[in-house]
Parts: structure tokens; sequence; C-alpha cells
């Protein structure tokens, strides 16, 4: 019966919020369950292949700022739920799901509360600026919880850096081309953002 009914709240509120809310959700999911592979950077060091889809969050979430920061927070928290959901499943590290759990909940909210306190600005610039705090938040309490203690120092590091890197590149990417989106279409905004 639980099952049943979260499946259906999940899916009413992706139908509801349309395509931004589901890429979002699957790109945790998909990060989490990747988030332990490694891609090497020469010269500056590593990245998790979780990092390539957690980097479309950032902008993502931006998106369903149109229907105010309300479904936002509850989109966040429908993600973090579902990835815990998914630890139990099918067996993603715990300590993935904790660093997972508390780094969308703070980096998320930060970067939710700046983008709406941006509201005056342009579309382009509130998620850049949102992103460019959230982003170093996120990697460093992810990284830190998820592999203190399993990689060596000078990985870690390099870890840091590398997450950093490709998630300023791939959020600015989807920025641009969710931009493009924006100045064909109408933006809406929430008067309670503002």
């Amino acid at each position: 019966m639980y099952p049943r009914i979260c499946l259906k709240f999940v899916l009413r509120f992706i139908m509801k919020y349309h395509h931004s809310a589901f890429i979002y959700i699957a790109a945790t999911l998909i990060a989490n369950y990747t988030a332990s592979l490694f891609v090497p950077i020469p010269y500056i060091g590593q990245f998790a292949v979780g990092t390539l889809f957690f980097g479309v969050t950032f902008t993502q979430r931006d998106r369903v700022h149109k229907w105010g920061k309300k479904y936002v927070y509850q989109m966040i928290f429908l993600a973090a739920v579902l990835n815990v959901l998914m630890c139990l499943v099918l067996n993603v590290p715990p300590r993935i799901i904790a660093a997972s759990f508390l780094a969308i909940i703070i980096a998320e909210s930060v970067d939710t509360e700046i983008f709406a306190a941006l509201h005056r600005r342009s579309w382009f610039i509130r998620a850049l600026s949102s992103n460019a705090v959230s982003i170093p938040i996120d990697t460093l309490i992810f990284t830190m919880i998820a592999f203190w203690g399993d990689l060596s120092t000078p990985e870690i590091i390099g870890l840091l850096i590398g997450d950093s890197l490709v998630k300023y590149v791939i959020s600015f990417l989807v920025a641009l081309w969710k931009e493009k989106d924006n100045n064909s279409s109408t933006w809406v905004e929430d008067a309670s953002e503002g």
C-alpha cells in the first residue's frame, strides 16, 4: 500500500510540474547510483561519474521556480526521499545517500533562496549566481561525507576540484540551453518569490 501511494504522489508531482521536475529527480537518482565511479582529469584530479548527471540538477531546479519556492522545496524533499528508498532497494552505500541527502537539503536550499532573492534579475543571471554559490557547497558536503576515510587526502582534493569544474560546466551549458527556451516563451514569476 505505501509504495503505491508514494508512486502515485511522485507521478502526480512530475505530471504537474512537467519535465524539469522529472529531469531533476532522475538526475539525482542516477548521480547517486554512479557516485562511486571515477574518471580522471589529467593534471587536475578526477570527478565522479554521478557528477555528469548531478550537474544538470542545479539549473533544472531553477526552472521549477516558475511554480514558486513551495514546489521547489517539495521537489527537493521528494528527490531526497526517493534517494533514500533507492539506497534500500539497490544497495547503494548508505554513506552516499546520507551525503546526498544532506548536500541536497543544504546546498539546494541555499541555491533556492539566492535564486528567489535575485528576482529582479534575468533568469540566466539568477541561475548562474545561485549555482556559483551552491555548487561548491554541494561538492564539499557530498565529497567529505561520502568519501572521507575511503579516499586519500590528495584524491579528495582532486575530486573536489574535478567535481566542481564538471558541475560548473554542465550547469552553465544547461543554463545557456534553457535561456534560449526562456527567451522564446513567457516567464511567469511567482508572487511569493518577490
